[in-house]
């Protein structure tokens, strides 16, 4: 019997431009893409969720996996963006692979004013307003209801953080307070009606701060059956352990995005490159004309990044709107911190293989970090396979690109990927 595929733990920067070549000589799929946006309810709030599909027009194109159900991917995408920023490995994944693939935006960043999902105007307004999630259709955060807060406790990495307080009481501040719960019920959701249990088997990308939900994800929906990652961060309290960094915000704090982020990342591809600040000043400034139509706002710390006491008052303010018994306001609180780590016991469902890759350049979700989490996913019970692959391109952003690598690491990736379910690296 022949040994379990396995990834090399480095793949060169030739290796990767072989990679890149080949996907693209690659017949294409004709690929169907379309929006699904649907109403969910969470902790008696109505929540719009938009999901972005790619798949082959035939669907008898679909791959059969080694366990003779169709593969389908499921993506999820960082802190500062929606759907878009992934779309370039999601097209890929349909079009070279015929992969169906359903790419769910984080509850309040789907813009569903537009049917260009772009978003309007700037992040911070010189009137002193500030973009807000949409969580419904009909929600409308007023100015009224948040206060701006300035941060500079981070200011060496991050530059000054600018956050929007929600005031107690106020729609934004329930909003804040329930939003995990509305995240868990989408994606769900999502699973269910587009890679239905019985017909697939799931491979779950969370890129960075989407990486903790794909790991909360991976334990709640029966048919994931692999973690497919490319700087995805783990469990928010491995985060917190294996980074030594500790975000402890009110869970009323909607952090903002600015185009200090879009300088901190370009960096990452620029800072052996001999360029200049001015130059690099330019591009930021470039980018971000691009970037900021992208949400820009984040609220998803408080699980990424291990917030116990963020999460536990979040869940007392929700329990105590609803009017909830001692004992299901305990409940909803271990609720919220559940979501922080693996669930265990009998009956619960193992954390199941993790392949996770880096970009050589990517400075925020490192392959050290990975590395030293493998100690702490060692010891859970079952400890699930997890390998740590370093890729010879790419920095922490999927939409970087070079003059050889036109559509970035997003061919390469998949093809690692792609190669790991078909070659049974997931079935254990």
């Amino acid at each position: 019997m022949s040994s379990p595929w396995e990834p090399a733990s480095i793949v060169s920067r030739e290796e990767v431009l072989k990679l890149h070549h080949e996907v693209a000589a690659r017949p294409s799929f004709p690929t169907r893409i379309y929006e699904d946006v649907f109403r969910i309810q969470a902790l008696e709030m109505d929540w719009d969720i938009g999901v972005t599909i790619y798949e082959p027009q035939g669907l008898a194109n679909i791959p059969t996996g080694p366990d003779g159900k169709k593969v389908g991917i499921f993506l999820l995408h960082g802190g500062v963006s929606d759907y878009k920023s992934v779309e370039r490995v999601a097209q890929t994944l349909a079009e070279k692979f015929g992969i169906k693939v359903a790419s769910m935006t984080f509850p309040g960043r789907f813009y569903l004013l537009d049917p260009s999902r772009d978003w309007p105007g700037d992040v911070e307004n010189p009137d002193g307003t500030a973009r807000t999630p949409v969580w419904t259709k009909e929600t409308q955060i007023a100015r009224d209801q948040y206060e701006i807060v300035q941060d500079t406790s981070k200011r060496e990495s991050y530059g000054t953080l600018i956050s929007l307080s929600a005031k107690k009481g106020t729609e934004f501040y329930h909003r804040m307070a329930a939003w995990p719960v509305a995240f868990e019920a989408a994606m769900k959701e999502t699973a269910r009606r587009h890679l239905p249990e019985g017909q697939f088997s799931i491979y779950i990308h969370g890129h960075s701060t989407g990486g903790p939900f794909a790991f909360m994800a991976a334990q709640r929906i029966p048919n994931i059956f692999g973690i497919i990652g490319y700087g995805t961060s783990p469990f928010g309290y491995m985060y917190t352990e294996v980074t030594r960094d500790s975000w402890q915000f009110p869970f009323n704090w909607l952090r903002l995005r600015t185009w200090r982020d879009t300088a901190r990342y370009l960096y990452e591809g620029m800072k052996d490159k001999g360029i200049g600040l001015p130059m690099l000043m330019e591009l930021t400034l470039e980018r971000w004309e691009t970037g900021k139509k992208r949400p820009n706002f984040k609220a998803e710390d408080f699980v990424h990044k291990n917030s116990t006491n963020s999460l536990t008052a979040a869940a007392r303010v929700s329990a105590a709107r609803l009017k909830m018994s001692d004992r299901e306001t305990q409940a909803l609180v271990q609720q919220y911190l559940g979501y922080t780590r693996e669930l265990s016991g009998p009956a619960v469902k193992p954390v199941p293989p993790f392949l996770s890759l880096h970009g050589i350049n990517d400075d925020t979700v490192t392959l050290g970090r990975c590395e030293r989490s493998l100690s702490l996913f060692s010891k859970l019970n079952p400890a699930p396979k997890v390998r740590c692959v370093s890729i010879g391109a790419g920095v922490h952003t999927w939409s970087y690109t070079e003059t050889e690598l036109t559509q970035g690491v997003a061919p390469a990736v998949a093809k690692i990927w792609y190669e790991a379910i078909m070659n049974g690296f997931y079935m254990v």
